[in-house]
């Protein structure tokens, strides 16, 4: 019996912990990883073999300005979402392929964003976003 509660309760703490920044988009529920240093936004995503599929990297700039991603040393295809001050999709671009070359394209927005999010490629599609739709962010918990 001891043992059935004490795993009960590590069960428990287990998701406790578990439970960090997440976003919702689409009411699909990703958890995330913050880049809200320069050095975090330099780093990214890159050389990562994989992520799960309900997971992210959420960017956070301190204003609104038109952002210019790329995929240097990045391993898996991404969805890269740009979003406004008001947390609405700007723009996406969708199935970014990895760059393993010295010089590699830069996927900008169509317009000022505070707010980068990158799932793995295929989410844009499958969620069908589109310009305007909002993203919530839960950073606390």
């Amino acid at each position: 019996m001891r043992y059935l509660a004490f795993s009960l309760i590590l069960m428990l703490c287990t998701a406790c912990m578990a439970d960090g920044p997440y976003v919702e988009l689409k009411n699909k529920r990703f958890t995330v990883e913050l880049a809200e240093t320069q050095e975090k936004q330099a780093l990214g995503l890159m050389f990562r073999d994989s992520m799960p599929d309900d997971h992210g990297m959420l960017f956070l700039f301190p204003g609104e300005s038109r952002r210019s991603f790329w995929m240097k040393n990045t391993k898996i295809p991404l969805d890269i979402f740009y979003f406004d001050e008001d947390l609405r999709l700007v723009s996406v671009s969708e199935n970014t392929p990895p760059c393993r070359s010295r010089r590699c394209p830069s996927y900008p927005s169509t317009g000022p964003a505070k707010y980068v999010l990158e799932l793995n490629a295929g989410k844009a599609a499958e969620l069908a976003v589109k310009p305007g739709d909002e993203m919530e962010v839960f950073l606390n918990q």
